[in-house]
Parts: structure tokens; C-alpha cells; sequence
């Protein structure tokens, strides 16, 4: 079986939650017999063509622009998959890469989407480009042979808008990092940054609105928390937003910058508490990845981040600053215990892999 997986930007270690999906997933899926091609954006890796723990990635060329890179590198990438990787399935991720759909269907080839979130909540696009990805979501689920959906709630809320394909849509889960359980000594926290073990709240993301880390610089500031607050992530594409963001930096309030590797690993396991306070995902990786390092949590009380069904306690309204900044100043007196073993057992990749595997498998019966 050949899958040629398009819409991320690339593997490995580059950062988004899709990228993580697919660095964890398709490894584990060559292990099970699949063949797996990865045709990554040109300027997010590094080699023309190389092996990834037996996925090969593929360089194609992608503009580097906000608005046009995803669709006009997912228009090249079918046709280059059909013209030299011709595979059994093309796999796409998200729901702009999907709006190519029919394309794909028309070329011969089949078609699984995964949906990732609903894009079109975003608060970075305007009206039309919600338009678009709205559009995007339809022609997925029309016409790809099979839709994967991370988000539980997503997935009943799409069976009900389109009842005539419920039965292509499946909901398969992100996973956790087991090997985030392995306890790291502080030696490994990053050497550049001043930073003390189990003395700074953590949060992990790209510098998008979406992601709400201007709610969280804000309520770090109303909080009367003695800790400080480290931001690991960057943006893909430097804008007022992002620039606005880095300018509210303080001794206390520090950019870290991307992290990966024990580096990060070690963020998680030594931070006083893990802040997610997004507006918009699909399934959170990098709070399942807080919870595997045995992190403490907090999250925003959007449905993708209640369906992981943490504790009441590790939730707040987003967009909530004030409830917010009450929660950091509190959070020792918190419950916020979590049973790790438990979720390290519902979000298995290696699960997940089987599971995608056998989607995989009945599209070509």
C-alpha cells in the first residue's frame, strides 16, 4: 500500500500540531507494511529528498505567503504525486489542503482527509478566506472516500451537518508522547535561558492570534504569581500580531523561541503548570504532551480542549483574563491531578496507527 501524505508542511520537527501528528503516525504506519511518502514545502526542510524512520519527504516547492502557500503548494503536490509518486491513497490534512478534493477524485486517486479543526474559526483569516475553508471542509467530505477527524465533538457535529457521508467520517485522536514519561534532570532546560525548575508556568505554540497568548501575557500580569512565564514557539510568517505579542516581553515574560528534543521535554517536565488558553484546535497535541511529561494543565474551555476531559479545575472561560490571571495566582491549591496512565492508554499513537492503518486498508477492498 503507497499513501503520499500532503498538506502539512513538513517532517520532522517542524513545528505544528499537524506536523507532530504526522511525525508520530506514519513511522509507526511503514512499521505495519505501508509505504509513505511525505511531500513537504520547500521551505521547511532542509534536503531535496530524504528518509524519515522509513517515510520518504519529498521537497516540493511551496511560496512562502500566508494566504497562498497552503493551497497553491497542494495544487502542485497531487499533481506531482500523480505524475511520479502514484499512490493508492493520497492522504490530506486539514481542510484547506482538502477544498483539492475533486481534483485528486478526478486525477484517479483515492482520497482520505483528516480534519484537523474547523480552520474557518481561526481569527487570523478574513470573511472570505472562512468562506474558503468552510468550502475546503465540504469538498473533503463530498468527495474524499474516507474523513478522520481528531476532535470527538467535531466529529458528532460534522456527522450531523452532513448526514448523507456520516458513515465516511471517523473519529481517530491525536496522541501522547510516552516517551515524555522518562524524567529529565533540569540539567537539560534550555543553558540560554534563566529559567528554574518548577518556578515558571510554560505554554507552547505558534504566535497566532488563535492560540491566545495575548490572554495569557495579560493575566500573567494581573496574577500575583512569583513564577515566570516562558512562550515556546514562533510564527511562520512574522506579522503585526506576532511583532504586538514579542513587544509585551519582560524579564519575567520570556520568548523562548522554537524548542525541540530533550529541550523541550524538559520544559514540560519542570514547569510549575502548562497553559493552552486557544480560541481555536482540533485536539490539542501539546497538552497531551504537557499531561504525558506529568505536567499540570490549564486550558481553555474550548470543546476540543473539553474533550480531553481533564479535571473541572484545569479549565477557564477563553478569553477569560481575569479567570485566568485567578488560576495562575492559585494554581498549588488547584485540583489539577490527572491519572496519566490512563490517558497514555486512550491517546496511544500505536493505537491510532493500527486504527488509521485499518482505514487505510478498507479503502482499497
Amino acid at each position: 500500500m503507497k499513501i503520499c501524505a500532503i498538506g502539512l508542511r513538513g517532517i520532522p520537527d517542524v513545528m505544528g500540531g499537524i506536523e507532530s501528528h504526522c511525525q508520530q503516525l506514519y513511522p509507526k504506519m511503514v512499521k505495519q507494511g505501508a509505504k509513505v511518502t511525505v511531500l513537504a514545502r520547500s521551505p521547511y526542510v532542509k534536503e531535496k529528498r530524504f528518509n524519515f524512520e522509513g517515510v520518504e519527504v519529498i521537497s516540493v516547492w511551496a511560496l512562502r505567503h500566508k494566504l497562498l502557500e497552503t493551497f497553491l503548494h497542494t495544487f502542485i503536490a497531487i499533481i506531482y504525486a500523480r505524475l511520479f509518486v502514484r499512490p493508492d491513497i493520497v492522504h490530506l490534512h486539514a481542510v484547506g489542503p482538502a477544498i483539492f478534493t475533486p481534483l485528486a477524485r478526478l486525477l484517479g486517486m483515492k482520497v482520505m482527509v483528516t480534519h484537523h479543526g474547523a480552520d474557518y474559526d481561526r481569527q487570523k483569516w478574513s470573511p472570505f478566506a472562512k468562506k474558503v475553508l468552510r468550502f475546503g471542509e465540504k469538498m473533503g467530505i463530498v468527495y474524499g472516500n474516507k474523513i478522520l477527524v481528531v476532535g470527538r465533538s467535531l466529529s458528532e457535529a460534522l456527522k450531523v451537518s452532513f448526514p448523507e457521508h456520516a458513515e465516511k467520517i471517523s473519529f481517530v485522536p491525536n496522541g501522547m508522547l510516552p516517551t515524555l514519561t522518562g524524567k529529565l534532570s533540569s540539567s537539560y532546560l534550555p543553558k540560554d535561558l534563566d529559567i528554574e525548575s518548577q518556578n515558571y508556568v510554560l505554554a507552547v505554540g505558534r504566535l497566532v492570534p488563535e492560540k491566545g497568548f495575548h490572554d495569557l501575557v495579560e493575566a500573567f500580569k494581573e496574577s500575583s504569581t512569583s513564577t515566570k512565564l516562558f512562550i515556546v514557539g514562533d510564527a511562520d510568517h512574522q506579522d503585526d500580531y506576532s511583532k504586538k505579542l514579542r513587544m509585551s516581553a519582560s524579564s519575567n515574560v520570556v520568548f523562548a523561541g522554537r524548542r525541540s528534543g530533550d529541550e523541550l521535554k524538559a520544559l514540560y517536565q519542570h514547569a510549575s503548570v502548562f497553559v493552552l488558553p486557544s480560541y481555536h484546535e482540533g485536539l490539542p497535541i501539546v497538552a497531551l504532551e504537557a499531561i504525558s511529561a506529568g505536567c499540570d494543565v490549564l486550558l481553555s474551555d474550548i470543546a476540543p480542549n473539553v474533550d480531553i476531559e481533564a479535571p473541572s479545575d484545569c479549565y477557564f472561560g477563553v478569553g477569560n483574563v481575569s479567570e485566568l490571571a485567578e488560576k495562575l495566582s492559585s494554581f498549588a491549591h488547584l485540583n489539577l491531578s490527572l491519572d496519566r496512565e490512563e490517558f497514555l492508554q486512550k491517546y496511544n499513537w500505536e493505537s491510532i496507527s493500527e486504527i488509521t492503518m485499518g482505514h487505510t486498508e478498507n479503502l482499497l477492498t
